[in-house]
C-alpha cells in the first residue's frame, strides 16, 4: 500500500521544503482525505499530527462537501486565489485566501496553499479607522482655521476703517506716514485672511465656483489698471495682449479669474526690477459650448531654478526662506492659484530660468453663452502656436541690464537714480524707497563699497532723513 509521503513525493515532486513554507500548505486525494500538512498548517488550524487523515471538508465547509467515495465542490481549481472561511479544530474559523491545484500522475492529487487574512483585514480595517479620523481631525482644523481667519477679520476691518477716517482729518506728515503704514498693514493683513480663508475652504473640499455671464474685456481691463500704475511707476514696461478670437462674453467664475491673474501679476511686480511684464491670452480649445482659454503672465525678473520649481505650487512653500524675508508672502498664493485652476478643468506651469524671467501659464475651460456659438463651435479647434510666445530667449537687454558694470546695467542704474532723487525732493517717501530697492537690486553683483553706500542710501530713505539720504546719493554718484 502506498504511503502518504510517497504520494507527497509523487505530487510534490521537484517542490522544496514545504514543511518550512509560511503559508498553510495541504495535499489531498480524489476522497478528500487529507494525506499531508505542514508545520504552518497543522498549527494555524490547531490539529497537529491528526490533521492527516481529516476530510477537507472539515477545513472548508462552506465550499467542500463530504460524498461517498469523495467531495463535492463548486471550487474552481486553478491558479486564481480564492476567498473560503477555513475552520480549525475547534470549530472557529478565519478567512483564508485559498489556491487549490490539481495534479495528475499515477493518482489524481490535489494541493492546497492557503494565508489566512484575518491580520491583513484586522490590518485594513484599523487602517481605514486611521484615515477616518485623520479626515475627521482635518476637517476640525480646518474649520477651526476658518472659524479663527474670520475672527480676525472684524478687527482688522475695525482699524482699517478707524485708519481711514483718520487720514482724512490728519494733516501732519509724520503722523500721516504712521496712519499709512497701519493702513497698508491691514490690507496686507486682509489678503493673508483672504488666502488662508479660500486655502481651508480648499483644503476641505468645500470650496465652489460660482459661474456667471461677464463681459472678458472689462475684466481684462480691471487687471489691467490694478496693476499699471505700481508697474510703471516702478519703471517697468506693462503689455496686454487679447487674442480677437475669444467672445465679447463668457460663463465662469469673474472673481476667481482675476485672483489668479492678480496673483501671478503681483508675484511678476515683486520679482521684477528692470524691464517688462507682459500678459497674453489666446483661445486654444473649442467643444460644442465649451472654450479652452491659455493666460501668459511672462516678467524678465530674477527667474526660478529648474532645480526649485517644483516647490512653487506647494503650500506654504517657497523657494528658499530668503525670499520670504526679502519679499514677504505666505507661500500660499500659487497653491490657491493651482487648485483654482484645476477647479476650472485647466492646469498651470512656469517656465523658468535663473536671472532670465519666467513664463507662469495656465489653462482653464470656460462656457460660451448661447448668442455666442459659432457654426464651427461644434468641432474641436485645436491651435497651439505658443511656442514663440513662450520662449525665454528674449532680445538680451534685460539680462545685461541685471548684470553690473554693462552699459545697459548702468544705464538702467542713472534712469533709476534720476526717478530716485526726483521721488525724494517731492517728499514721496514711499516711492524713494522702491526705487531704492530696484538700485539696490541693480547693483547686486557690485563691490562692496557701492553695495554698502546703497545699503546706506536705502536705510536714509526708510528714516526719511533728506540730508543723509543725499549725502548718499551723491557719494553714490561719485562712485559709479
Amino acid at each position: 500500500m502506498e504511503t502518504g509521503e510517497e504520494r507527497i513525493e509523487e505530487v510534490a515532486e521537484g517542490w522544496l521544503s514545504l514543511d518550512d513554507a509560511l503559508e498553510m500548505v495541504l495535499l489531498f486525494d480524489e476522497k478528500g482525505n487529507i494525506v499531508y500538512a505542514n508545520s504552518a498548517a497543522k498549527k494555524k488550524l490547531e490539529y497537529g499530527e491528526e490533521l492527516c487523515g481529516i476530510h477537507i471538508s472539515e477545513i472548508f465547509p462552506n465550499s467542500f462537501h463530504a460524498i461517498e467515495n469523495g467531495f463535492q465542490t463548486e471550487y474552481e481549481f486553478g491558479e486564481k486565489r480564492q476567498e473560503l472561511m477555513a475552520y480549525r479544530r475547534n470549530r472557529t474559523c478565519f478567512c483564508a485566501e485559498v489556491k487549490i491545484l490539481k495534479r495528475q500522475k499515477s493518482k489524481k492529487m490535489y494541493v492546497c496553499m492557503a494565508n489566512d487574512t484575518s491580520k491583513r483585514d484586522f490590518l485594513e480595517k484599523e487602517i481605514a479607522n486611521v484615515e477616518r479620523k485623520a479626515e475627521q481631525a482635518q476637517k476640525v482644523k480646518s474649520e477651526f482655521v476658518a472659524n479663527i481667519t474670520h475672527e480676525l477679520r472684524t478687527p482688522v476691518n475695525g482699524i482699517l476703517g478707524n485708519t481711514k477716517e483718520l487720514l482724512e482729518l490728519e494733516k501732519e506728515e509724520k503722523k500721516l506716514k504712521i496712519l499709512r503704514l497701519i493702513e497698508r498693514g491691514c490690507k496686507d493683513m486682509n489678503g493673508i485672511i483672504n488666502n488662508i480663508l479660500d486655502f481651508s475652504k480648499l483644503e476641505a473640499g468645500k470650496f465652489t465656483l460660482e459661474p456667471q455671464k461677464f463681459h472678458f474685456r472689462n475684466m481684462m481691463d480691471y487687471v489691467k489698471a490694478n496693476h499699471i500704475h505700481k508697474i510703471t511707476e516702478k519703471g517697468l514696461e506693462f503689455f496686454m495682449t487679447i487674442s480677437p478670437e475669444i467672445p465679447e462674453y463668457l460663463i465662469g467664475d469673474e472673481l476667481r479669474i482675476v485672483q489668479i491673474l492678480n496673483n501671478l501679476l503681483s508675484n511678476a511686480y515683486k520679482f521684477t526690477a528692470v524691464g517688462k511684464i507682459a500678459v497674453e491670452v489666446v483661445k486654444t480649445a473649442q467643444v460644442n459650448n465649451r472654450m479652452e482659454l491659455f493666460f501668459l503672465v511672462t516678467d524678465s525678473g530674477i527667474g526660478i531654478d529648474k532645480a526649485d520649481q517644483d516647490k512653487l505650487f506647494k503650500s506654504f512653500s517657497q523657494v528658499d526662506a530668503s525670499i520670504s524675508r526679502k519679499y514677504g508672502g505666505t507661500g500660499l498664493g500659487l497653491n490657491i492659484c493651482k487648485q483654482l485652476v484645476e477647479l476650472m478643468g485647466g492646469s498651470i506651469s512656469v517656465d523658468s530660468a535663473k536671472d532670465k524671467g519666467s513664463v507662469f501659464s495656465f489653462s482653464i475651460w470656460i462656457e460660451l453663452p448661447e448668442e455666442e456659438m459659432s457654426e464651427a463651435s461644434a468641432n474641436v479647434d485645436y491651435h497651439m502656436a505658443l511656442g514663440q510666445r513662450m520662449s525665454l530667449h528674449q532680445n538680451g537687454n534685460e539680462a545685461e541690464a541685471r548684470n553690473y558694470g554693462t552699459a545697459e546695467n548702468l544705464e538702467e542704474i542713472k534712469n533709476k537714480m534720476s526717478k530716485f532723487i526726483l521721488s525724494v525732493e517731492m517728499e514721496n517717501w514711499e516711492k524713494a524707497e522702491m526705487f531704492a530697492d530696484v538700485i539696490k537690486q541693480l547693483t547686486a553683483e557690485a563691490p562692496k563699497e557701492i553695495k554698502n553706500v546703497v545699503l546706506k542710501l536705502k536705510m536714509a530713505v526708510q528714516k526719511e532723513d533728506y540730508n543723509k539720504v543725499q549725502t548718499a546719493f551723491e557719494a553714490l554718484q561719485a562712485l559709479l
